[in-house]
């Protein structure tokens, strides 16, 4: 009995841990162009990356120039880094005609593996909270607290940069 128990334990986690990371490899893949248009590579990466992250430095914040899939009055912003205990976390909007029509993680947590796994899991997740409340106020994800305040303090930032609440 103890046996089955800890076999569905680990059954049981390992399924959500590939539903995240499908969930994280469909949305990076559905960005994949507009992210390796607008993100800067330098020195060397460590771990494991996603085409939505980058391990060097990135551009300075403000305006960018649009990638070619979007339309001529769309323009992107990238908020300024956030600092946590787990790494750096900054992300680049995109808006037209006055709405936030994307967001993109230019660099996520990366200060060991879990870290990767859990911002590969939560990047998605406030991808569409954010774009459905076209706001940084929305809730952070669960067992994701620092990602999530990294991400929505970049985001607050972007938001401010593009003149947006």
């Amino acid at each position: 009995m103890r046996t089955r128990a800890v076999l569905g334990s680990i059954f049981g986690s390992v399924a959500v841990l590939v539903i995240g990371w499908q969930a994280g490899a469909a949305a990076a893949a559905a960005h994949s162009a507009s992210a390796s248009a607008a993100v800067t590579t330098s020195g060397t990466t460590s771990g494991t990356t996603t085409p939505s992250t980058s391990t060097g430095s990135t551009s300075s914040p403000g305006p960018t120039s649009s990638s070619a899939s979007k339309s001529s009055s769309s323009k992107t912003y990238t908020g300024a880094s956030a600092d946590t205990p787990f790494g750096t976390v900054q992300v680049r909007i995109t808006v037209a005609s006055g709405k936030l029509t994307d967001v993109t993680a230019v660099h996520l947590t990366d200060n060991g593996g879990r870290s990767v796994e859990i911002s590969n899991y939560a990047a998605p997740i406030l991808r569409t909270e954010v774009l459905a409340a076209q706001s940084a106020n929305v809730s952070s994800v669960g067992g994701a607290t620092y990602t999530s305040q990294g991400y929505l303090t970049s985001l607050q930032s972007a938001l401010d940069q593009a003149g947006l609440k």
